[in-house]
């Protein structure tokens, strides 16, 4: 059935599939969008003791549901100011060393920094360096956060298809994050260079950021950028960075020696705040 799933994906049209999936959950009709959150919350059994609202008729739509807000206190930061936490809740998909600029995807499946950033320069900053790849399945908080503090110098959406992320795709399909569409937020910090890639998929609508609002859609066929060094853009560690309006994966990449990961593997439960590093 995996090989099934995975085989029928090069058939589908992600694309369309997605905009509809999109219309959809922004639909404001409130017998539809109610309907759809509360079946949302029974299949998937969402916890919705820690979201700032559990009743359906306080979000405009289902995508407002599912990119819901949490309670102030719902995601206590480390006390270790130099901590690296999760940028989301998730399960960590891989974490570790990049051998040079290749980065694990699953086993015997491994892709370059440079296809993924979309930039050899770029990649170069992280050879040899670390990175963690956090899976947000449907039932996760899906608003994405700063891992460390930093200040951002460039953004770029590259296009690509809309593969799922899940597991099975994962290990059934070659340099899936660096074939699918993806936003890749360049910022600087004490550390170093960080790079936190918010890789889109199967029925994601679209990925937005906090300083630029919607990125994609439109997806369009031409690579797009913007620097932001004439701008003091400076986000501080737990802050929202931006967020999937349907579930993906996110990539963080840091340089050679910035970081040392406290308990690198694979399968593990985090959540957004959760501190994963120490600096180098």
């Amino acid at each position: 059935m995996r090989a099934l799933f995975v085989l029928l994906q090069y058939l589908m049209p992600h694309h369309a599939l997605s905009r509809l999936v999109g219309k959809i959950t922004h639909c404001r009709w409130r017998p539809l969008k109610n309907s759809l959150i509360r079946l949302f919350i029974r299949v998937y059994r969402i916890d919705l003791e820690e979201a700032a609202s559990a009743n359906p008729d306080d979000y405009l739509c289902f995508n407002d549901f599912f990119t819901r807000p949490l309670k102030p206190d719902a995601r206590p930061l480390p006390e270790d100011p130099y901590a690296v936490i999760s940028p989301a809740d998730g399960q960590i998909s891989q974490i570790g060393a990049l051998t040079d600029q290749w980065l694990i995807q699953a086993k015997g499946r491994d892709f370059s920094a440079a296809t993924l950033l979309g930039d050899e320069d770029l990649a170069a900053r992280f050879q040899d360096g670390e990175f963690v790849t956090v899976y947000l399945s449907p039932r996760d908080y899906h608003r994405v956060h700063m891992p460390y503090a930093g200040r951002l110098r460039e953004m770029r959406h590259i296009p690509g298809r809309l593969f799922s992320v899940n597991q099975a795709t994962a290990e059934g399909i070659d340099n899936l994050y660096a074939r699918n569409e993806r936003v890749v937020c360049w910022f600087d910090t004490d550390l170093g260079s960080m790079a936190v890639v918010l890789v889109g998929a199967l029925l994601v609508a679209s990925i937005e950021t906090v300083w630029h609002g919607q990125v994609t859609p439109p997806a369009g066929n031409k690579t797009r950028r913007w620097r932001y060094e004439a701008q003091a853009i400076c986000l501080e560690r737990g802050a929202e960075l931006g967020r999937f309006n349907m579930g993906s994966t996110v990539i963080v990449l840091f340089q050679a020696g910035a970081i040392r990961w406290l308990n690198p593997r694979p399968g593990k439960p985090v959540r957004m705040g959760e501190k994963l590093a120490e600096s180098g």
